[in-house]
C-alpha cells in the first residue's frame, strides 16, 4: 500500500459526508463536528475516499480500517497469480517419447490456465540448421493439437539463442 488513509486531524476538507459504525449515511457535517463525534465513541474519523466533494468519512477503529485494506491487498495479489508464462524446453536431438512426455507436461500446464512458452534453445552449429528446429516445434504442436485446443498467442520466432513461441488453452 503507497499511501495510507488520513484520519482524524490530518483530513483537510471543511465538510465531509459521514457514515458512522454501522454503515449508516449521517449527512454531510462540518469536519470538526465528525472528529468530535467519532471521538465520542473513542473511534477515529477516517477518509475513505477523497474523489467525491465532500469527500466521504467513515467513524471506525483506524488499525483495523488498515488491517482490513491490507487483508484485502494481499487477497488481490493472490488472487493474480493466474495466467503465467511457464517454460517448456526442448533440445535440438529430442526422441519422439521425450516429445510425448513434454506434450504431456505441456497440456497440465495448460489445463491449469498457465500460458506455455516452448523454447528450443539452438546453439554452436545447430543455429545453421535452424529448420530441423522449426519441424521439432511443429511436430511438438500437432501433438499437443491432437490432444486439446490451443491458441498462439506469439508466433514461432527465431531468436538469438534459439526459437521460441508463446501458447495457451483456447
Amino acid at each position: 500500500m503507497n499511501r495510507r488513509p488520513l484520519y482524524n486531524n490530518q483530513i483537510r476538507a471543511k465538510e465531509v459526508r459521514l457514515i458512522d459504525v454501522e454503515g449508516q449515511q449521517i449527512g454531510i457535517l462540518p469536519v470538526e463536528k465528525a472528529v468530535e463525534m467519532a471521538k465520542e465513541k473513542n473511534l477515529d474519523l477516517i477518509q475513505v475516499t477523497e474523489k467525491v466533494l465532500p469527500p466521504i468519512c467513515r467513524i471506525g477503529d483506524y488499525g483495523k480500517y488498515l488491517y482490513q485494506l491490507q487483508k484485502k491487498e494481499r487477497k488481490n495479489v493472490a488472487g493474480s497469480k493466474k495466467g503465467e508464462v511457464k517454460t517448456i524446453k526442448l533440445s535440438f536431438n529430442i526422441s519422439d517419447n521425450d516429445l510425448r512426455t513434454k506434450v504431456l507436461s505441456a497440456e497440465k500446464i495448460l489445463n491449469k490456465g498457465d500460458k506455455v512458452r516452448v523454447a528450443l534453445p539452438l546453439r554452436g552449429r545447430q543455429k545453421q540448421l535452424a529448420e530441423v528446429g522449426f519441424n521439432k516445434i511443429n511436430k511438438f504442436m500437432e501433438d499437443l493439437t491432437a490432444k486439446m485446443e490451443i491458441k498462439i498467442e506469439k508466433e514461432m520466432k527465431k531468436e538469438p539463442k534459439g526459437i521460441s513461441m508463446i501458447i495457451l488453452k483456447k
